[in-house]
């Protein structure tokens, strides 16, 4: 009998990695809502919210095992992702005139950290209460090519509001560069063998970064008025994702950053998303200037997932709170360069309710 909603197996997670202890952690408030967690890579494996019918919907995709994250498809699946979230183009950048290599593990590009990023790394488990969890990952000087030792720490919060909160400081002895994001990928309809195609989709954003064919972005950004990606106003997310455009064909749907239109540096919202078959609604918040959507363009629909789900492509959709791609690059995007000693926080908000 599980112990849990969301089905899942503790035994299954438990297990030495590294020299380290790995297990899932559970989050519980109030409300009964639930969030599990396990160290390695930070990951969060399922948030299980109220739904329309009275019971509960597990959000999240993912797998329902330790084994099968370690060897799954999909390296992300609910990582925090580091030590430079999304991509860094032809994994190289110089920081006070010294230029540094970094692997190249996405077509000519480093992404979300390298060959052993953060999503890949076992955690320390620092203090664990009934509704929350804290993380701590040292990186070591010239990990994956990175200046610095880096100590960051990612706090999860289920709050009695179904919100989860995700908390993430971090220090450096160097000068160094830095982009944090969480890869939770979501079904609303807590459906995995389905697309999230019927999902409705509203993002607070004006303009949003166009990219080249290897998903670097080529310039300034641009206005979404009068493109698929305008999500001003709500739209279903399957409604314009084939339109045939360059933008779309490369990435086999959405895989781009939006630039949010609140203020740098604050907390706002970023979006809003809902799905007509459970009734549940989210709403992300972040400080983080972009958040990157991307809709599971890749999944193969072979990929055992949990409780024996198949995950076809667009099978869930990411709302990836950060900076924007390729900023150590980009003096003109706002900066992730985290000077030596100087400590980084930010904070994203995944809020659940039921539609009106």
């Amino acid at each position: 009998m599980a112990e849990n909603k969301a089905g899942l197996n503790p035994e299954r997670f438990s297990t030495q990695l590294e020299g380290k202890e790995v297990r899932l952690l559970s989050l519980r408030n109030k409300q009964g809502s639930e969030a599990h967690i396990i160290n390695q890579g930070a990951k969060l494996v399922s948030l299980v919210v109220p739904n329309q019918s009275g019971g509960f919907t597990d959000v999240l995709i993912g797998h329902d095992s330790i084994e099968e994250y370690v060897h799954s498809e999909e390296a992300y699946f609910g990582a925090v992702c580091g030590r430079y979230a999304n991509r860094i183009a032809k994994g190289k950048f110089t920081l006070e005139g010294k230029e540094y290599t970094l692997a190249i593990n996405n077509g000519p590009n480093a992404l979300h950290g390298g060959l052993k990023g953060f999503n890949s790394v076992v955690w320390d488990i620092l203090e664990e209460t009934e509704n929350k969890v804290r993380l701590a990952y040292t990186s070591a000087d010239g990990e994956e090519g990175y200046p610095g030792e880096l100590r960051v720490e990612v706090t999860y919060t289920l709050t009695d509001e179904h919100e989860l909160c995700i908390d993430y400081s971090a220090k450096s002895n160097q000068t160094t560069v830095l982009n944090l994001t969480n890869h939770a990928y979501f079904n609303l309809s807590g459906d995995g063998d389905q697309s999230v195609h019927d999902h409705t989709l509203e993002i607070f954003a004006d303009h949003y970064l166009p990219t080249d064919d290897t998903a670097i972005p080529y310039g300034k950004p641009e206005e979404v008025a009068g493109t698929p990606f305008d999500f001003r106003t709500p739209h279903l997310v399957g409604e314009r994702i084939d339109t045939p455009i360059d933008q779309l064909v490369w990435a086999r749907g959405y895989d781009h950053t939006f630039v949010l239109n609140k203020p740098l540096g604050k907390l706002g919202l970023a979006a809003r998303v809902s799905s007509p078959k459970t009734g549940v609604h989210m709403e992300v918040f972040t400080d983080q200037p972009g958040v990157q959507l991307y809709t599971g363009n890749w999944m193969s629909g072979n990929m055992r997932g949990k409780h024996d789900h198949r995950y076809p492509a667009r099978a869930a959709l990411c709302l990836e709170t950060q900076h924007y791609p390729d900023s150590p690059n980009r003096p003109e995007y706002p900066s992730t360069v985290l000077k030596a000693g100087e400590e980084f926080k930010s904070t994203t908000v995944f809020a659940f309710s039921l539609q009106a």
